[in-house]
């Protein structure tokens, strides 16, 4: 994943409009990363026995609920010791809700397609809440900084993540033939839609975010990344999936102006927040896998096997 990924990167950063020249090139390249991982998520529900998709949406409602709490705490600390500028360390507690409340779904499946089982990528399916500002609109709410807003939520965006999973489930379980067909697709997918993934990553965005951007994240890779990984250890599940959740979406960089809208007093702050969101984006894409081989890496000097989470997505 890593390498095609970064490549990408290399590539949208220096020569942006390389692969823009439209029609299956800019589709497959570019664009492709939504289709890929809808795909990609098709054919792990295939994989999922019925009975054991409640395991998965377990999975998905810890490293959920992991990821928020992590993230709105250290929300509240950017709060509480915050400087007459309104920024701790340099960072606004906007932004920090903002890149530490939300992840990036293609970066959790790219990695736990490699490290993972069938019922550890299902559980993305839940995961789909946190995109948007939805999250870190109920953290401000919470801390009393604001209202719930109509229409921050989308029941539809929802539930057309959860649908390819639901419909391999349904062909998985209808056809054991048709099971095995789509198993082939899983890994393979998986070098595509990261480099897609890669090449909406600007390595200027870095620099436009600046050292705060930077420290942002570092702390999501670390914090959260961790702490999902510890959450997993405990309950006696693959930790690795509980790091994964480790890093920032694209999408949270729209968030701070999202707030902005719903309430003005964030308006302040908008700007400064969306580069260090960007920035924490792009910190994170590059950092958490290098992160995660490192721990599986420390997993493996302890006796932990992931051939057999690897076999198991074969079973």
């Amino acid at each position: 994943m890593v390498v095609p990924l970064l490549l990408a990167a290399v590539i949208n950063t220096a020569a942006p409009d390389l692969l823009r020249i439209g029609n299956f090139t800019e589709s497959l390249f570019v664009n492709g990363s939504s289709t890929l991982i809808a795909l990609f998520l098709l054919c792990t529900g295939a994989q999922i026995n019925v009975k054991s998709f409640g395991v998965s949406i377990g999975k998905g409602a810890t490293l959920l609920f992991t990821k928020w709490a992590v993230g709105a705490l250290f929300g509240l600390l950017a709060y509480l010791f915050a400087g007459d500028n309104g920024l701790w360390l340099g960072l606004a507690p906007i932004a920090v809700i903002a890149a530490m409340t939300n992840s990036n779904g293609g970066l959790f499946v790219a990695l736990v397609g490699q490290y993972g089982s069938k019922e550890d990528r299902a559980a993305y399916s839940l995961l789909a809440l946190n995109d948007g500002p939805f999250l870190t609109m109920v953290a401000l709410s919470i801390f009393g900084a604001m209202g719930f807003v109509d229409g921050m939520f989308s029941l539809v965006s929802f539930v057309s993540v959860l649908l390819p999973i639901l419909v391999g489930m349904v062909l998985g379980n209808l056809d054991e033939e048709m099971r095995k067909f789509l198993d082939r697709g899983s890994s393979m997918l998986i070098p595509f839609f990261a480099f897609s993934l890669g090449m909406g990553i600007d390595f200027r965005a870095i620099v436009n975010g600046g050292l705060s951007g930077i420290i942002l994240g570092l702390l999501t890779v670390f914090v959260t990344g961790t702490a999902g990984y510890f959450v997993f250890k405990a309950l006696k599940w693959n930790p690795i999936v509980g790091a994964a959740e480790g890093s920032t979406a694209g999408n949270a960089v729209a968030t701070p102006a999202a707030i902005a809208a719903a309430n003005a007093s964030f308006a302040a702050y908008t700007d400064i927040a969306t580069v260090q969101v960007a920035a924490s984006t792009v910190t994170t894409a590059i950092l958490l896998p290098i992160y995660v081989g490192f721990l599986v890496k420390r997993l493996e000097k302890k006796g932990y096997s992931f051939e057999r989470q690897a076999a198991d997505t074969h079973a």
